[in-house]
């Protein structure tokens, strides 16, 4: 690859993480809608594979589910998933049966009124966001999304 190119290519990249970063610090000073309509929900294989795994695994035991936002991915902005044992401050949880779904201030601006749900695929298995009325786009393996802006 030529010098130009490169220099050209690493200023597109810091230029659109930096855009990207100030998107989500930003998010957090809009308006919030009424609960009702920006509740996370988690999807009845979402509830179930998360109580497997607190009944298959003594150490996953009281744990919950932790969405978070982070820039990223193909399309700016990437879900990440991890089972938490603590909740911070500034969280939101959602609670179905007796499973939690925790996701920080930050986050919850880029999810509000998203679906989570746990697939089996052949290649894979996961939790991963279904719906998300705050993406405009994003990649086929539903881990990056793009948001309105």
């Amino acid at each position: 690859m030529s010098q130009p190119i490169l220099h050209r290519l690493t200023r597109f990249i810091s230029t659109r993480l930096r855009h990207n970063q100030m998107l989500l610090t930003t998010s957090a000073l809009r308006q919030p809608l009424p609960e009702t309509l920006d509740a996370l929900h988690m999807t009845d294989n979402c509830i179930r594979r998360i109580k497997e795994l607190r009944d298959k695994e003594p150490t996953a035991e009281g744990k919950m589910l932790r969405l978070s936002v982070e820039t990223g991915g193909c399309s700016g902005f990437q879900y990440v998933f991890l089972l938490d044992d603590k909740t911070n401050e500034d969280d939101r949880v959602f609670e179905k049966e007796g499973v939690k779904l925790v996701v920080d201030k930050i986050s919850y601006d880029f999810v509000k009124g998203a679906t989570v749900d746990y697939v089996e695929e052949l290649i894979r298995s996961a939790f991963l966001v279904s719906t998300n009325p705050s993406a405009v786009g994003g990649c086929s393996c539903k881990s990056s999304f793009m948001v309105k802006q």
